[in-house]
């Protein structure tokens, strides 16, 4: 419920400026018909007192009300000498509007109209700008609802449930299959598989067994656990987690839009130059009406609307282009960092590879071949929950198996069964050696196997060794092709990951990365992305809980879609749809839009630069300096939707 509460929140601005901008426009068009009656219809419909009254009337709303909130943050500037482009705005609307009750005494021209035009063309972008910021991340919450709400523990002789926070240091807690460990622990009784993917980010679940420690929010999965609670509260694993997230939130400072900075010194120039021009222009001609329509032109065509909307409208278009291919830029600063960065840095499990263990080699000796082998040892998995069991199930597709007998499982060693009256072991060397099964010729296929990196299950039958299967998290096809692109570009690539040093290296040798970090704790992976950034500027790809920190230290974090959660909501940038071919297509999109950006940024201030000095030499009438300032959104608008040309 609460998260549906915040997400109505975070809405709620971009609806705000939505009600605001079709109200505006549903005043301002007949405004603009009444304005404009005689170039339209060649006729006044109403006379010039009459008009002046209606224009005062129908934009009262438009600046007072739905530009009520703008009026008073550039007030507020005013006061505290921290001017925005509020403060152009508000300046100008309101001179502008007052106009229209001196122009009814017949004091001054009126330009009420026009100023109901520049707070509606102004809401126009304010509504483009909130659309484009999207959703404030919620990471942090993420986390914390990852965490078990209820725990069952064992108090005197009975089992009772209790909330998460009642549990204390040397409870012991009864987890069943299927169950969240409530806290960090160690196991005192029972044996299982344990899914801790969603904080190690390594898919083939690890087994546990008495003395093993665990850890809370990881999913327990085929057998029952009674877990001593070690560690609870703000100190578990999940927490010190949620800590390394904020503490890289706090410390990566955004990226100041070029815009904003500009502008912090452009509108007080501009409000000077306004009031010097209305000075000279009195002092030269003693013409109060023509002195304040070149002040209000000077403020009207110097209004940075099209500033405004020269980074908002443009990463609506590239995010859009992105949303189409499965990127999705979160966090517009990515887009303007990307093209600084050097390293781009990879996990491993998920990111490089499925993420799910596979079968990827089948050793047999016996008479009927692997198709004998195969069969047997899938119908004694098919008993058995463990994901490599599951695997090569998967991986034979038999339609009918062998009746087997006598099954057990040896928790973290295999499992064994009859099968016609023999008894079968599949499982570790360890299970090998305790049943005294002398591994022979084998050896030499288990060591080739293992120097690849494989989890290597060996079959033995009445004693005597017949194969070996071995399984491995696969490395996803596209892998080679994009870090071979991503080298070619200059980039330079490394991955990194939990695993052994071997494994991480072999992985590492089939898709063309020279640099390997290996056996990283979760919490040190964002430690290991600083080093890196102190030669250069760091893209990050990962997907699992144990990533997050890491994207967030990163200057560009890259999330993969099909991850966790957390990691989603870490990213600056997320492949939805889990390909690495979204990092190149992300970085060609990235500079593409920047591109954009800066010629935006460019051609708004180019036109300020042209048009000011005009409006100053009182050339430009405020009419035609508001419908200058309109045609130069208009063309950073234009100039925008250009972008949907580039090939990705």
């Amino acid at each position: 419920m609460e998260k549906k509460i915040e997400e109505s929140v975070e809405e709620m601005e971009i609806n705000t400026w939505k009600r605001k901008l079709v109200l505006a426009w549903t005043i301002t068009i007949p405004l603009l018909v009444i304005m404009y009656s005689h170039m339209i219809f060649g006729l006044e419909l109403v006379s010039m007192k009459s008009m002046t009254v209606i224009l005062l009337v129908l934009g009262f709303p438009i600046i007072f009300i739905l530009g009520f909130d703008t009026l008073r943050a550039g007030t507020r500037g005013f006061w505290k000498l921290q001017f925005s482009m509020d403060s152009l705005i508000s300046l100008g609307t309101v001179i502008a509007y007052g106009t229209g009750f001196f122009a009814y005494f017949g004091l001054t021209q009126d330009y009420s109209g026009v100023s109901s035009m520049i707070m509606t063309i102004f809401i126009t972008g304010k509504y483009i700008e909130a659309k484009a910021k999207g959703r404030a991340s919620s990471e942090i919450k993420k986390l914390l609802e990852l965490g078990a709400k209820k725990a069952t523990v064992i108090r005197g002789k009975k089992e009772m449930i209790v909330d998460i926070s009642e549990v204390v240091i040397g409870d012991v807690m009864v987890v069943k299959p299927g169950e969240k460990i409530p806290t960090d622990g160690i196991v005192t009784k029972g044996g299982s598989a344990v899914d801790e993917s969603m904080v190690t980010g390594e898919s083939i679940p690890t087994d546990k067994v008495k003395g093993s420690s665990v850890i809370g929010a990881t999913i327990n999965q085929d057998g029952i656990l009674y877990i001593k609670a070690t560690k609870v509260g703000e100190d578990t694993f999940l927490a010190h987690i949620i800590e390394l997230v904020e503490e890289a939130q706090g410390t990566k400072v955004p990226i100041q839009k070029v815009a904003d900075s500009i502008t912090s010194v452009f509108v007080p120039v501009i409000l000077v130059i306004s009031l010097l021009s209305f000075i000279a222009w009195f002092y030269i001609s003693g013409d109060l009406s023509k002195s304040i329509g070149v002040a209000v032109a000077v403020l009207v065509i110097a209004c940075p609307c099209s500033l405004g909307l020269a980074t908002p409208i443009t990463l609506m278009v590239g995010s859009g282009m992105g949303a189409k291919r499965g990127i999705l830029f979160r966090k517009g600063e990515a887009i303007q960092t990307m093209k600084e960065i050097k390293y781009v840095v990879f996990d491993k499990t998920g990111t490089i590879t499925k993420g799910a263990p596979e079968v990827t080699d089948v050793y047999s000796i016996v008479r009927g071949g692997e198709k004998d082998l195969i069969g047997k040892v899938a119908s004694l998995e098919k008993l058995s929950e463990h994901p490599v069991g599951k695997a090569i199930v998967s991986y034979a597709n038999l339609k009918s198996y062998q009746k087997v007998s006598g099954f057990s499982i040896i928790r973290g060693k295999g499992v064994v069964g009859t099968i016609n009256k023999k008894k079968i072991f599949v499982g570790t060397q360890r299970l090998m050696v305790e049943n005294k099964i002398s591994l022979g010729k084998i050896s030499k296929i288990l060591e080739s196997y293992e120097l690849a990196g494989k989890t290597t299950m060996i079959v033995a039958e009445a004693g005597k060794i017949i194969g070996a299967i071995a399984v491995a998290d696969t490395v996803k096809e596209e892998s080679k092709r994009v870090i071979a692109y991503l080298k070619k570009k200059n980039f330079k690539t490394v991955m990194i990951t939990g695993d052994n040093e071997r494994t991480a290296k072999a992985i590492a040798k089939q898709v063309g990365i020279s640099k390997v970090i290996a056996g990283v704790l979760p919490e040190d992976k964002s430690n290991e992305v600083m080093k890196l950034q102190k030669d250069g500027m760091v893209a990050f790809v990962g997907d699992g809980i144990n990533d997050a920190p890491a994207l967030k230290q990163a200057n560009v974090g890259i999330a993969m879609g099909t991850g966790t959660d957390i990691a989603i909501e870490a990213g600056d940038i997320v492949l939805a749809k889990g390909s690495l071919r979204g990092v190149a297509q992300a970085i060609i999109l990235s500079k593409a839009t920047f591109g954009k950006i800066k010629q935006n940024l460019f051609w708004a201030f180019a036109y300020n630069t042209i048009a000011i000095p005009l409006a100053v030499a009182g050339v430009l009438h405020p009419v035609v300096a508001e419908i200058a300032m309109a045609l130069s959104s208009i063309t950073v608008v234009t100039n925008a939707n250009l972008l949907r040309g580039k090939k990705i």
